[in-house]
């Protein structure tokens, strides 16, 4: 049985490959998936998706007429996808519940630091010779104030690196992470949190209740000169409440590797055409701003245990087992 895998990036294809050899052969597609795209899968009982993939109730019905009856999503997100509708046409769904932590933390102190020490910019004028330093003034982050929205694995791999950095740590989440409070973080409301900290990275899902978690009010409430960092899902931030404080002059810097629009854009190469994103082209002209497309996952441990666990969750499908990564249930 051939598995039909979206959205594969050229690095990741051999890892991909090796995966599946020896279970089932794998044809992987750098395309999306979508309605244009979805025919391509008739006939395929088990696909694979990743994250920027259209799993909405049209796309799903299209597959379910065509034959597939598994998804393995290559992601911990799972937003993308209609749950009610793929439990309504009998399609089971699974996730990636678990890759390396380190990835994405370790990415989102590479925006924080490269933002804060003006990197990009110091690199592009060393190409042209141009040696000066004014504008590349940072700040010391020791003795600052990280705050760290979500202390999950991935909040607390970042928060054992900014107490390395000798930061003063303050949190939010649900629910509280002892090994954070170990490390000598506090709990703090929401809004204490982004009045009172240097650096503030997301580290949460992104569910109703986080869509715009960081909408105009709470960029009002953060200092003037913070930092903000999201390698999560983009969904987090209102872009259009962001674009309007930076056109005002605030925060030192903001390193983005996720956005809310990023469906169509990210992963491809839109670099001979015209993008009509205009809050995202408004966005990337800030001297202060970082833009990354959804790389803190891509690091080689990572994708490798992202496509063990996929191969592990068809393997489970076609025995008829159901593991914690299924998030709809085989009918």
């Amino acid at each position: 049985m051939e598995i039909l895998a979206f959205g594969v990036q050229a690095d990741e294809k051999p890892l991909v490959e090796r995966a599946f050899a020896g279970h089932h052969p794998v044809r992987g597609v750098d395309v999306f998936l979508n309605t244009d795209t979805a025919p391509i899968a008739a006939g395929h009982e088990i696909i694979s998706t990743s994250v920027n993939c259209d799993l909405g109730a049209e796309v799903l019905s299209g597959l379910a007429a065509g034959g597939t009856r598994m998804i393995a999503q290559r992601s911990t997100g799972f937003n993308n996808v209609d749950l009610e509708v793929a439990e309504r046409l009998g399609l089971t769904v699974a996730r990636v519940s678990y890759y390396s932590p380190y990835s994405v933390a370790e990415f989102a102190w590479t925006l924080a630091m490269a933002v804060n020490r003006r990197i990009v910019r110091a690199s592009t004028r060393t190409r042209d010779f141009d040696f000066r330093l004014d504008g590349l003034m940072g700040r010391d982050l020791h003795g600052r104030t990280a705050g760290i929205v979500g202390t999950g694995k991935i909040g607390e791999a970042f928060a054992r690196i900014a107490h390395g950095f000798g930061m003063r740590l303050l949190g939010w989440d649900v629910a509280e992470n002892p090994a954070c409070r170990e490390l000598g973080l506090t709990y703090v409301p929401k809004e204490q949190l982004l009045a009172a900290s240097d650096l503030i990275s997301l580290h949460v899902p992104l569910l109703p209740a986080t869509q715009h978690l960081i909408d105009a009010d709470a960029l009002k409430t953060m200092r003037d000169d913070a930092i903000l960092v999201n390698s999560s899902r983009g969904g987090l931030i209102d872009t259009a409440a962001l674009v309007t404080e930076l056109r005002a002059g605030r925060f030192t810097g903001v390193g983005l590797d996720v956005y809310e629009a990023e469906a169509g854009l990210f992963f491809l190469d839109k670099s001979l055409e015209a993008v009509d994103d205009d809050t995202l082209a408004r966005l990337v002209t800030f001297p202060n701003v970082l833009v990354t497309s959804h790389q803190a996952y891509y690091t080689e441990d990572a994708v490798g245990q992202i496509v063990d666990t996929t191969v592990n969750n068809v393997l489970d499908y076609t025995a008829g087992r159901r593991s914690e990564n299924v998030l709809v249930p085989r009918s």
